[in-house]
């Protein structure tokens, strides 16, 4: 008798020995991500003010090699940059790319090296960027290894935690958001270590913390080999590699329509990395009994929000699931752009406060990033669910490296965006980010029914 993993192409070890209720490897992947997270996020929360207050001033920005071409490039297009408009704009690249290169990536898992080997060379290839970013001569090249490293990663790890599970398995889902729980575990250590050493006492230091984060993720990866499922990919000429078949174009199209409508929530959701963290440090009285809090704690909020809210989460949709009442996915995506709108409207509340001419409490960015919390955990790990469990199974990394595509358009658009921060009022700036996550989730509101029709998973 076959079972359900033997059919899937499942190692025996995923189902044999599971671990609370999930297969072991999912746990080895969660941690890597907890290292990853950490050396991507406390790199992140020091760039922009790494940027704006040193790298980009004058006896600075000439010692970078590559910086006076690259400059001269931006503004052919766009016209002069200030300080803060090129770092927006790099910011905006730099992220954009994080997120394009994973569609590469996801090829190179699928038909070239596998995803195990893929995954370990974006690794080793992330923490040399880390390391480059200690010397400012390299920060150009730095962030294109990181690019680069983050391609081969990205895709392949997340469509690692997808082939643990049957299509039909509802520990999917789940799976995903405790994956996303570990994600964001790094994502709330990373500001306060590294952002908290980077601020304080050298940019360059902070950076090297975000080497020996990612060092200590490849590490945790090796070591759990064993428990993590074998690659989809065969030797070239051991026999027939896995193909699409009919009316998996109608899924591809589903799962890219899909996508494009949670990009609306993506572009306003990453403006916490880029400026809000100048506007919260120029506007908010960051007190707190006397303290005033580093700006780069700030971007912490965002992971701890999500480690908090998303067991609460889980057991939310168990219950409705119980009672038949849970949302779709795609509603899920809906109910998360609609509360990052609601994000976006406590800033412009705040910012109100200021052209009154108050200085708004710490509050408003707390409840703005809660708000903005809680739309992640229902848009981000269930767009990877539902990609990884829709997606044909011949292009599952690629569809993975697709899913960042659509981060690819959001981060780019959050960056150019960014440069009209000193153009617009706060008011106005933060208003059109309020408006296109709520443009968001009225699309997923016009298009979740035929789109359910199609994504909705078949039982086997």
């Amino acid at each position: 008798m076959t079972t359900s993993t033997e059919a899937a192409g499942l190692p025996d070890i995923c189902a044999a020995r599971d671990l609370m209720g999930h297969p072991r490897g999912l746990y080895f992947l969660s941690f890597t991500e907890v290292w990853e997270r950490f050396s991507f996020y406390g790199m992140q929360a020091l760039l922009v003010l790494y940027m704006v207050d040193q790298a980009l001033r004058p006896g600075h920005i000439e010692a970078i090699a590559g910086m006076s071409a690259f400059r001269a490039g931006l503004e052919s297009v766009f016209g002069p940059l200030s300080i803060q408009a090129l770092s927006s704009q790099i910011f905006g690249l730099y992220t954009a790319f994080v997120y394009f290169t994973p569609l590469i990536g996801g090829w190179i898992g699928d038909q070239v090296l596998g995803q195990k080997r893929t995954v370990i060379l974006g690794a080793v290839l992330m923490a040399l960027g880390h390391l480059l970013m200690a010397f400012e001569v390299s920060f150009l090249i730095a962030l294109l290894v990181l690019i680069l490293g983050s391609g081969c990663l990205k895709g392949n790890i997340s469509a690692q935690v997808g082939a643990l599970y049957d299509r039909t398995d509802p520990r999917r889902t789940p799976a995903f958001s405790l994956f996303n729980l570990g994600i964001n575990v790094g994502a709330f250590i990373a500001p306060l270590v590294c952002g908290t050493v980077g601020e304080l006492y050298g940019w360059h230091l902070g950076f090297g913390l975000a080497a020996a984060g990612m060092v200590l993720g490849l590490i945790t990866y090796i070591a759990g080999g064993r428990h993590l499922p074998a690659d989809t990919l065969k030797p070239r000429g051991s026999g027939p590699r896995p193909s699409l078949a009919p009316g998996d174009g109608k899924i591809i199209w589903a799962l890219v329509a899909m996508l494009v409508l949670g990009t609306f929530f993506a572009t306003a959701y990453a403006q916490e990395f880029n400026v809000m963290s100048l506007w919260y440090r120029d506007t908010t009285d960051r007190h707190i009994l006397g303290f005033e809090t580093p700006v780069t704690w700030l971007p912490a909020l965002d992971g701890l929000f999500i480690v908090a809210f998303t067991p609460l989460a889980i057991r939310l949709w168990a219950r409705q699931s119980a009672r038949g009442t849970e949302a779709s996915d795609l509603a899920k995506i809906g109910w998360g752009s609609l509360m990052g709108a609601a994000g976006m409207v406590c800033l412009m509340i705040a910012s109100m406060i200021v052209a009154g001419g108050g200085k708004p409490s710490l509050l408003w960015s707390v409840a703005c990033f809660a708000l903005f919390a809680l739309g992640f955990i229902y848009t981000w790990p269930t767009t990877l669910a539902l990609c990884s469990r829709a997606a044909p199974a011949a292009i599952g990394g690629v569809i993975m490296g697709l899913a960042f595509l659509t981060a690819f358009v959001s981060n780019y658009l959050c960056g150019w965006l960014g440069t009209y921060y000193e153009k617009m009022s706060p008011v106005g700036f933060w208003g059109v980010h309020a408006a296109i996550s709520l443009a968001g989730a009225i699309g997923v509101l016009l298009f979740c029914r035929p789109l359910n029709r199609i994504l909705q998973p078949t039982p086997s």
